[in-house]
């Protein structure tokens, strides 16, 4: 997942005496108090309900960190997306791998299917609406090119559990924490910026940073349901 935001960042940056500094931090969810492990014995736990699967917020990964918007005098025209490669996202043991695919604006995804079985591979995201049909193998035509920004959910129709999110990006400077919750985003010009945090089943939060010429700037977070408005 690393080397999503690593390619992106090369094809954008050029020599390393430009002023540019790096963003670090972490990321955590949480859940809401009251509703964990440590719930009283009742119906909790009895027969009919001890087998329903509690949220382990602990256990979350694939948060992404990104700038929001744009980064630099003009946003890339929709009707030009840049050139920046290719990405692939397998579909192997009726599963896409990876689950969480950030992008820059313009990258075109692949997605081979390496299992024996026919997938189908479809999105109805208002980012993007695509359907490569069932296939096996690698077919060259069963590709699509993200040219708008924001989130797609994508699906197989044959298989219930498959499914990944890609997050089209207006810039390339996002990351995806490791399995301990960290991020770095390398190279990031000075100015003021929104920084995001996302993850697919919590609220994103969003700070605001300032960035120098040089060194780092660290920004930890931490994603909550608690702060939704009540009904």
């Amino acid at each position: 997942m690393k080397a999503f935001s690593a390619i992106a960042l090369s094809i954008f940056m050029t020599a390393n005496s430009s002023p540019a500094a790096n963003l670090i931090g972490s990321v955590r969810a949480e859940g809401k108090s009251g509703a964990g492990s440590d719930v009283p014995a009742g119906e909790y736990s009895s027969h009919k309900f001890q087998f329903a699967e509690r949220v382990d917020y602990s256990s979350f990964k694939e948060f992404v960190v990104s700038i929001e918007g744009p980064v630099g005098a003009k946003p890339v025209p929709p009707e030009k997306p840049l050139s920046v490669g290719t990405r692939h996202v397998v579909q192997k043991g009726a599963q896409f791998d990876p689950h969480v695919v950030p992008v820059v604006l313009g990258t075109t995804i692949e997605w081979p299917n390496y299992d024996e079985i026919y997938h189908n591979v479809f999105s109805i995201s208002e980012a993007k609406q695509f359907d490569l049909d069932l296939y096996k193998g690698n077919p060259p035509e069963k590709r699509v090119t993200f040219d708008k920004p924001g989130r797609l959910d994508v699906f197989c129709s044959i298989h219930a559990n498959m499914h990944c999110v890609v997050l089209v990006m207006e810039n390339p400077y996002f990351a995806v924490t490791d399995s301990r919750g960290h991020y770095s985003i390398t190279n990031v010009p000075p100015g003021t910026y929104k920084l995001k945090a996302w993850h697919e089943r919590m609220p994103p939060q969003i700070k605001e940073i300032q960035v120098p010429e040089n060194g780092d700037v660290k920004t930890d977070f931490l994603l909550t349901i608690a702060n939704l408005p009540k009904y």
